[in-house]
């Protein structure tokens, strides 16, 4: 019978998600993944090449998930902020991926698709400031840091609330 190389991949991403949200990249291991999916270990190293790039293959995945299920809104940043706790609300995978990555890259590491994701929403929030519907107080780079990051930390605390994040988004931004 011959292997589905695609079904194969789809099945080892998804217990990678699993293992790495629990346990980050150190902590991983791919003898648990390969068992979760069902698959030879071998697999692993045949279509990523090593459990590293397994992990920036998954997390790619999870970060483009997010930016095409909730693009950015320059014209509505406290709903986008909502829409982005929303989002972490139902994936916290993310987080948990996002926090490794940088635990064991350094702070100040973020993936290329993280990078990528976060050039394009600059650009939109600063030709936004520039048609007058956002205010310069902050660059457009910080105001989106300050927007994501409102959303993560509404979502780490317990009185999280989408209303909590739309309403600080709201007062960011008040002229």
């Amino acid at each position: 019978m011959a292997r589905d190389k695609e079904a194969t991949k789809a099945k080892l991403l998804e217990a990678a998600l699993t293992e790495f949200a629990a346990h980050g990249i150190a902590g991983a291991r791919v003898d648990r993944i390969a068992a979760k999916a069902g698959c030879n270990k071998a697999m692993i190293y045949a279509y990523f090449g090593s459990k590293e790039d397994l992990f920036d293959e998954v997390l790619k995945i999870q970060i483009t998930r997010v930016v095409e299920a909730v693009p950015i809104t320059p014209e509505d940043l406290p709903g986008y902020a909502g829409r982005l706790f929303e989002t972490y609300e139902r994936q916290p995978e993310l987080l948990s991926l996002a926090g490794y990555h940088r635990l064991e890259n350094g702070f100040e590491a973020i993936s290329k698709a993280e990078a990528d994701a976060h050039v394009e929403k600059v650009a939109a929030i600063a030709a936004a400031q520039e048609r007058g519907e956002l205010p310069r107080e902050f660059t457009a780079e910080e105001l989106l840091n300050l927007t994501v990051h409102m959303s993560i930390l509404a979502f780490s605390t317990p009185v999280a609330s989408r209303e909590l994040v739309v309403c600080a988004v709201k007062k960011l931004i008040a002229p």
